[in-house]
């Protein structure tokens, strides 16, 4: 069984187990039916109107047609809603320490955002959108803590060509990470370096983040599920080569695991957060 099959069939079990009436892509029976009826069903707890109206704002299209992304049991940003959108109006610090994204010492003063736009650049008609982003106080260190994540994508959608764009090498925001400057002269058109990572996305990430609040003023988090499998080994191959890039020049990247975030959650917070854990074990595990 293909890593990607591993995760949708997992998700199916979770589904049925708990009484969840399921459909094919196109709203009916005749492909494999991995999208629930009723969107609802694949959340944790009801979104609320800032968090829909967020994901209705980005480019993604997750909440659009009559079968929508975010209806896939496999979907990235229900799987990112589910882990943060319960931290909304609670303490962040504990959540981000277990992310690494932030130090025991860290002052953090911050509310969660999903699908939040950095512009790059005055004449992109697009800007990136990062999937979960932490917006801190601006009289902290740290302005954005950002988060890409990643479900059954790099299982299943190669990405050897989604290069970067020739418009990205001629702006001037490269001053001072010259080995993401190589990277993206590298992968300009075409992408034939990476074949499951999507470098060129973390890349336009970074660039935004960058020119939103300068390079010493973000951590991002590229938080993926991982699977069992030749292709899963390839991916992090690939993460551990793109770290070390951002590492030249001195970006704060790092990765992890929806798996280790979760144990490490479920040690933590179970015993004041029972029904949370026991939701995204039972589910992501």
């Amino acid at each position: 069984m293909s890593e990607n099959d591993l995760i949708k069939t997992k998700q199916i079990f979770w589904a049925r187990k708990n009484g969840f009436a399921l459909m094919d892509s196109e709203g009916g029976n005749s492909g494999r039916k991995v999208y629930v009826n009723d969107i609802e069903n694949n959340y944790f707890q009801k979104l609320d109107q800032k968090i829909i109206q967020s994901f209705k704002n980005g480019d993604g299209g997750e909440l659009a047609g009559d079968v929508a992304k975010m209806q896939a049991l496999h979907s990235s940003a229900a799987l990112a809603v589910n882990i943060f959108s319960y931290w909304q109006s609670k303490n962040l610090k504990p959540l981000l320490y277990k992310c690494k994204l932030c130090s025991s010492q860290s002052k953090i003063e911050g509310k969660i955002s999903f699908e939040k736009k950095f512009k790059i650049d005055e004449s992109f008609s697009t800007d990136p959108n990062i999937d979960v982003v932490v917006e801190n106080s601006s009289s902290l260190s740290i302005d954005y803590y950002a988060i890409e994540s990643k479900f059954s994508e790099p299982y299943y959608d190669r990405n050897n060509e989604k290069g970067i764009k020739e418009k990205y090498r001629r702006l001037d925001i490269w001053k001072n990470i010259p080995h993401s400057k190589n990277l993206a002269e590298e992968i300009c058109p075409i992408d034939n370096k990476f074949e499951y990572l999507h470098a060129a996305q973390l890349i336009k990430h970074i660039l935004g983040l960058k020119s939103s609040s300068g390079k010493s003023k973000f951590r991002l988090l590229y938080l993926y599920y991982d699977v069992p499998g030749p292709i899963s080994a390839k991916h992090k191959a690939e993460i551990e080569e793109f770290q070390e890039i951002a590492d030249g020049d001195n970006i704060n990247f790092h990765y992890l695991s929806y798996q280790k975030l979760i144990v490490d959650m479920a040690k933590a917070f179970y015993s004041n957060h029972q029904e949370y854990i026991e939701y995204i074990t039972d589910r992501y595990l």
